[in-house]
């Protein structure tokens, strides 16, 4: 089977290949393993992955960092997700998730790292404010938010199609994001690096905590490196007599 992985950004890209890949791109990094950089958000990761499987790719895995809704989970810790919480639906959604893929994921990472499970949440926008993500968490039982793998998981059960989604928590719950990292973004969900620095300089006050995402996301990208170095595992499932939930 060909694999096809989903990444938002490129931070989250360098940790799986040294290969440049162009936004809205895909390209085979290794045999069997195709990985598209779709950008941030639902619309950027639904294209990517209709990319990849038009591409050839017959499973789907939603790669990269999310935001923790639980203080269970710090900085650096793995989520297999094992339910997608959809935003646009209220109550118990469930949504794609390959269940014996999961769970033998979830034996061999455990070999070498931490593996926690649980919801994962939906969010059309980035969630700054730790009492939001709180809010979230509260509704939801969700553990951690994304902004793309709801969208990838409906690509693949529109193709019925496994999937799996590997996300390491960025930020804590009680942590609520610098400001300035919202007034970076553009339209597309990137952070505008002339706008960060401007941001910066006038408000000064904003550096501690940018300092203090970027370690908490330099450990995010650690783990995800920690796994894409055990990946031919995860893609080496047998997925003959394999379920999805």
């Amino acid at each position: 089977m060909i694999t096809g992985i989903v990444v938002a950004l490129p931070e989250e890209l360098t940790t799986l290949t040294s290969k440049k890949i162009d936004k809205g791109r895909c390209l085979l990094i290794a045999d069997k393993l195709l990985v598209a950089h779709s950008g941030a958000g639902a619309i950027n990761a639904r294209s990517a992955t209709e990319l990849l499987i038009a591409s050839g790719a017959n499973r789907i895995l939603s790669w990269g960092c999310a935001a923790a809704l639980s203080s269970s989970l710090k900085p650096g810790d793995l989520l297999l997700a094992d339910k997608l919480i959809d935003s646009e639906v209220c109550g118990d959604a469930k949504f794609c998730v390959s269940t014996d893929w999961h769970s033998y994921t979830k034996s061999r990472l455990a070999e070498f790292v931490v593996v926690h499970s649980g919801r994962l949440a939906e969010s059309v926008n980035i969630v700054s404010s730790s009492q939001d993500k709180k809010q979230i968490h509260s509704i939801t039982g969700a553990v951690a938010l994304d902004m793309e793998s709801i969208a990838i998981a409906k690509v693949a059960k529109q193709y019925n199609l496994p999937f799996l989604s590997i996300r390491v928590i960025a930020d804590p719950v009680n942590m609520t994001l610098p400001r300035a990292i919202n007034y970076s973004l553009n339209n597309l969900g990137d952070i505008v690096l002339g706008k960060l620095l401007l941001f910066v300089f006038l408000h000064p006050a904003e550096l501690p905590g940018l300092i203090k995402l970027g370690i908490h996301f330099n450990a995010a990208r650690k783990t995800l490196k920690s796994v894409a170095r055990h990946l031919d595992t995860v893609t080496g499932f047998n997925y003959s007599n394999a379920t999805n939930q």
